[in-house]
């Protein structure tokens, strides 16, 4: 399993990036439905955070569509998950070239670019963060730009977190119980994964509620804005066929007023998928 403690996690991912495995990992890139077309390219400079880093020109790039650990330790255990994602996107991309590839949004609010970016290493190009979900050191964003590039990134997530690799690890990071309301709403303004079997699924004016309990004043909900209904049914997850489905939500937690029931909006459809049978 890849730790996080005094670097370990870096200098396995580093150790394991430098084996021969690497060029064989690295000719499947092609394949890779991340990404428009070039936007971009540079050499990365200084590395910021797990997903965040400055190009030689002064260009702040952030990586589209993954969540990394902060920089502050997780509360419960202590540990710096954060400052491990940052160390192995060092040693994933620092001091390389990388292609920037479109995203769907070119800067995020702040002004920093948006892209899928890819590390020129020996003629090959290394899908950071691609490489980044398949060792644990992130996890998949609330929003990818395309289906196909979620279904990517959320099977190597799926293998990763099923290996414990990384963040998955920690108990901090675990998939979150929809049974369990006052553990889901301890986890307010947090990115989490919660999984459930949904109960009922009700439409109120503008808005549908997919419920995982019988009192929504208690239990946790997932919301889904009426006008982007059509983009989940185009993405076979018809909000209206997931009653007694079990599935997993991946996004922020909010809450109804304070103390209120615990709810995640889903506003895309790579937000919400199938999960196995516990």
């Amino acid at each position: 399993m890849i730790g996080w403690r005094d670097g370990v996690g870096a200098a396995v991912f580093a150790a394991i990036w430098g084996c021969s495995c690497a060029h064989a990992q690295a000719q499947q890139q092609p394949a890779v439905r991340c990404g428009g077309e070039t936007i971009g390219r540079g050499s990365a400079g200084r590395i910021l955070d797990g997903r965040t880093f400055v190009l030689d020109d002064g260009r702040e790039v952030r990586l589209a569509a993954i969540e990394a650990p902060s920089l502050a330790a997780a509360p419960q255990t202590g540990d710096a998950p954060g400052a491990a994602a940052k160390d192995a996107l060092t040693a994933l991309i620092g001091g390389d070239d990388v292609l920037l590839r479109r995203a769907e949004f070119q800067t995020d609010r702040y002004g920093r670019l948006l892209a899928y970016v890819f590390a020129v290493r020996d003629g090959d190009e290394i899908f950071a963060q691609g490489e980044m979900i398949a060792a644990g050191f992130a996890r998949v964003a609330d929003h990818v730009g395309t289906r196909a590039c979620a279904t990517e990134l959320a099977g190597r997530e799926t293998a990763a977190r099923k290996a414990k690799l990384g963040l998955w690890g920690d108990s901090y990071y675990d998939v979150l119980d929809a049974d369990n309301a006052g553990n889901v709403l301890a986890q307010r303004g947090r990115f989490a994964l919660v999984e459930g079997k949904v109960l009922s699924v009700r439409q109120s004016g503008s808005t549908i509620y997919v419920n995982f309990g019988r009192h929504w004043t208690e239990d946790f909900t997932v919301t889904i804005r009426k006008r982007n209904e059509r983009n989940f049914v185009a993405a076979g997850l018809d909000p209206k066929r997931l009653e007694g489905r079990r599935i997993r939500v991946r996004g922020w937690i909010e809450a109804r007023g304070t103390g209120g029931s615990p709810w995640i909006e889903a506003a895309h459809p790579e937000q919400i998928e199938a999960a196995e049978p516990n």
